[in-house]
């Protein structure tokens, strides 16, 4: 048996529930992982409370598809994979299928990512969602270059702060959008060029001085909603604004008549475009990979939690307070 989060409805974090439950024997094409840390997405909690993109499709339902632990079974037909290896589980299925808020937990073998030995459980669950998203939409996606300008909304987030050491990477600049001035140093030390505070700066009139009155050559806004509009005016002509996330949970207009329709490249993404093609998420691993190796990509973790606790984990996710990844470890 092993302890498993599950809720019966959706709505806020109390809905969550820690049971005992049977994991299950691994079939064709799957393993059992002991789980030792679970990466925390915004899309757990959006899943959870019903806004995310796809809905739950049966209760009681499960949650999470990002974590890090041990192989402890594998499927009749698995290959390239041992019992006892150390792995990463990214999330290239839906939570509806193999969730990962357990002690134990079955996950499909085309998630998972090998784990060296010198990565922790905590580092390895808290490094793959961001920098593959990063990745997706910077590199297969827009193709940012040397040179270019940045721009990244919800800096503080684990995907915006992967996003900045990406767009360091590439050579480009990023400049980093908070909400407050409480996080501008720390994003200054994890390598934006410039920090924009949103509730005290002209955003637009920010990005414009920055870069010259030309404007940024790409824009990723993980808030959506209204705002879209004022970023649209800082996008340089026939350059991108990419839209990731919806955190305004506002209706999201497009950013055209009342601009004088610009020059502008609008466009949504997930990371399903990458982990659900092999042959972009061969490059995606190779390209994080490497990244980490060198050291220009490092996991960025706020708090840890303890599974036992996870309503709080959720509690601290929806306050928006936090800088980084939130990972829950496994007690044992």
């Amino acid at each position: 048996m092993a302890k498993t989060v599950r809720f019966q409805e959706t709505g806020g974090p109390d809905v969550l529930r820690l049971e005992e439950l049977e994991p299950g024997e691994p079939g064709p094409g799957e393993v059992l992982i002991r789980v030792d840390a679970i990466g925390v997405n915004r899309a757990d909690m959006l899943f959870r409370s019903a806004q995310y993109i796809y809905p739950v499709k049966q209760f009681p339902a499960g949650l999470g598809n990002e974590s890090a632990g041990v192989i402890e079974a594998l499927g009749p037909d698995v290959t390239g994979f041992t019992v006892g290896q150390l792995v990463s589980v990214i999330p290239n299925f839906s939570q509806n299928d193999y969730p990962q808020y357990s002690e134990r937990a079955l996950a499909p073998v085309t998630s998972l990512v090998p784990r060296h030995e010198s990565v922790d459980a905590v580092s390895g669950a808290a490094v793959w969602m961001p920098y593959l998203t990063a990745y997706g939409a910077m590199v297969e996606i827009t193709g940012v270059r040397a040179a270019d300008t940045v721009v990244i909304n919800a800096a503080s987030s684990s995907v915006g702060l992967a996003a900045i050491h990406t767009a360091n990477r590439l050579g480009a600049t990023p400049i980093a959008i908070t909400r407050t001035s409480a996080k501008r140093q720390r994003l200054i030390d994890e390598g934006a060029a410039e920090v924009i505070v949103s509730d005290e700066d002209d955003v637009a009139g920010r990005i414009l001085a920055l870069t010259g009155g030309r404007g940024a050559e790409y824009v990723f806004d993980a808030v959506a909603g209204p705002g879209i509009v004022d970023l649209a005016r800082a996008v340089a002509p026939s350059g991108t604004l990419l839209v990731w996330g919806g955190a305004s949970g506002q209706p999201t207009p497009f950013p055209g008549f009342e601009l004088g329709m610009p020059a502008l490249n609008l466009r949504t993404f997930t990371v399903g475009e990458v982990i659900r093609t092999p042959e972009r998420l061969r490059r995606a691993t190779a390209f994080v990979s490497k990244g980490l190796e060198t050291g220009a990509f490092r996991p960025v973790v706020d708090r840890v939690f303890d599974l036992a606790d996870i309503v709080e984990a959720h509690q601290h996710l929806e306050s928006n307070t936090h800088f980084g990844k939130i990972v829950v470890t496994t007690s044992r």
